[in-house]
């Protein structure tokens, strides 16, 4: 028997001020939790709310972690593929 395939992910790309906020975050905590909440939306990223705004471009979206205590912002292209992380909050 083969094995069978898990949900297709999104892959995760970066804007420059999040990779800013990337190089700052030192603790392997806060990364552990960063990692954590990334594959998250990378399985589901329809999961964070949507941010109230202008719904002519790429509609923002927030995912917030209560328990690891993160909140990325981000918006996911056309073809679902893809997200991109505008903020990260650890």
């Amino acid at each position: 028997m083969t094995p069978g395939h898990g949900p297709r992910r999104a892959r995760i790309a970066f804007s420059d001020s999040a990779v800013k906020q990337l190089e700052n975050i030192t603790s392997e905590a806060d990364i552990h939790a960063l990692d954590r909440a990334l594959v998250v939306i990378s399985v589901d990223p329809d999961i964070g709310e949507t941010l109230p705004g202008d719904t002519t471009g790429h509609q923002l979206r927030q995912y917030t972690d209560d328990v690891e205590a993160v909140r990325i912002l981000y918006f996911v292209t056309a073809l679902r593929t893809v997200v991109v992380v505008a903020y990260i909050e650890v």
